[in-house]
């Protein structure tokens, strides 16, 4: 099956949160950088160090309960071994929550030490939460915060405006929208984020994308990918993207008038099943396939 062609998604609001978040740096006093754990390389925004600058910083893996724990472990040693601090957590369930303030605490132990010193005991710590679109920045605020009080909605581009919020005594989060960059290098970087719908279905190929994702999973999880619909890896293991797509489309019984294939529900059907990990815990990026993640 063809390569997607090249994905770009970058609406104008998304230079004005760039500008946003440069102007508003001098008011906090580190980073916490939201990466969707089932992609730490492709939803990490290689724009981000040049945007923060020298700030202190922590990497927060998101939705870990959806990724391949042997991969999240992986991607925690990658970033220890960088030192750059980093805890992976799941907003649903809380798991991992509980590291998040102590991690935040250590990355500033100098300059808390600094504060104590100066007799700024107490001092509240405020932390920016940076991170691509739809990789739960206002689902992590709420969670921590214990209130609704973070808009919250299952698709790209919901945050638009900075907004500070309490989350404990002495420390305070400013939620950002969420911000691409202009052009993917890498196309699997593109495909990978709109495979985690990351990037608006609406200006996508939805079966194209679909088919893409099919055989990726074809080749790195064929267990849970024919378990989920009722294939076998013999029968795909030639098979185009579009192809599978097809036997899952006749599997689940989409048809239409005349007996054809509802392809355009089985592509849909098969990205929701992804991104809510109905067929498993899956990690798209590894390691060692990767390059340095630019933060």
């Amino acid at each position: 099956m063809e390569e997607l062609k090249s994905i770009q998604w970058f609406p104008g609001h998304m230079t004005k949160t760039k500008r946003k978040i440069e102007s508003q740096l001098k008011l906090i006093d580190a980073v916490a950088i939201l990466l969707d754990a089932r992609v730490p390389y492709s939803s990490c925004n290689p724009d981000l160090r040049s945007i923060i600058n020298n700030k202190p910083r922590m990497v927060v893996l998101n939705k870990c309960d959806m990724a391949d724990p042997a991969e999240t472990q992986r991607w925690l040693q990658y970033f220890q071994q960088n030192r750059i601090s980093a805890i992976a957590l799941d907003c649903k369930s809380g798991k991992g929550f509980h590291a998040f303030v102590p991690t935040v605490k250590n990355v500033l132990s100098e300059k808390i030490q600094a504060w104590q010193a100066k007799g700024m005991t107490g001092r509240t710590i405020k932390v920016m939460v940076v991170g691509i679109p739809n990789v739960g920045k206002s689902s992590f605020i709420n969670r921590l915060s214990r209130q609704n009080r973070a808009k919250v909605e299952d698709r790209p581009g919901v945050t638009r405006g900075n907004q500070w919020f309490t989350v404990g005594k002495g420390f305070d989060l400013l939620d950002t929208p969420g911000v691409l960059w202009p052009k993917f290098d890498d196309k699997s970087v593109g495909e990978k984020l709109a495979y985690i719908g990351s990037v608006k279905d609406d200006v996508l190929d939805t079966e194209h994308l679909a088919g893409r994702l099919l055989e990726f999973l074809r080749d790195r999880y064929p267990s849970p990918l024919c378990d989920r619909y009722k294939l076998s890896q013999e029968e795909i293991r030639t098979l185009q993207g579009y192809e599978i797509l097809e036997l899952v489309g006749k599997k689940r019984g989409m048809l239409i008038a005349g007996g054809e294939i509802n392809t355009e529900r089985a592509a849909i059907t098969v990205l929701d099943e992804f991104r809510s990990a109905v067929m498993g815990k899956m990690t798209l990026d590894k390691v060692e396939e990767c390059g340095d993640v630019r933060i």
